[in-house]
């Protein structure tokens, strides 16, 4: 039988580092950026319907879980644990999976400092869909781990339909 080799070794393994850490650089410079020049709630229109806004999210996606922190802490880290678990002992990953996996990683990374060293996250991508109506201000944490997160569906979908998994969770 041949040995499978480990997902921490190699190149995979070096590129799942390099964008989880890249992914927690860039969300904590632009969150300290935000933090040091707008005043909390403070707008700076950028082009059309996008803004900088300061704002302070106490919960989850779309404010879910207001003011939960030690739940929120909580399961940032169970996911965190559950991603390393999932990238070490999968038998193969690809190019794909592993920048998927960075992006969340290092997103979920980014969103757990603010919330231990504050209480909430710094959120402030603000964009206006129509009139008034704003989808919810978000970071570059949120938008990394969403990315990631459609990119391993993605990979997850294509892998089921070329039967490199089987239904049972077992490569073929």
């Amino acid at each position: 039988m041949p040995e499978v080799e480990r997902q921490g070794s190699g190149w995979r393994g070096g590129l799942f580092l390099i964008i989880a850490a890249f992914v927690v650089a860039l969300d904590q410079i632009s969150k300290l950026w935000v933090r040091s020049y707008l005043d909390l709630y403070e707008t700076i229109p950028l082009v059309g319907c996008l803004s900088l806004t300061n704002v302070r999210n106490t919960g989850a996606a779309f404010g879910l879980f207001a003011n939960q922190v030690f739940l929120l802490i909580l399961v940032a880290i169970v996911g965190l644990v559950t991603i390393l678990l999932f990238y070490r002992y999968l038998p193969r990953i690809s190019l794909l999976s592993s920048f998927a996996l960075g992006l969340v990683f290092g997103g979920a990374v980014g969103n757990l400092i603010d919330r231990l060293r504050f209480g909430y996250v710094t959120d402030f991508i603000d964009v206006r869909l129509w009139r008034d109506f704003h989808w919810p201000v978000f970071n570059a944490a949120d938008s990394a781990i969403t990315v990631g997160a459609i990119v391993l569906a993605v990979f997850i979908f294509r892998a089921l339909r070329k039967g490199d998994v089987s239904s049972s969770g077992a490569r073929s």
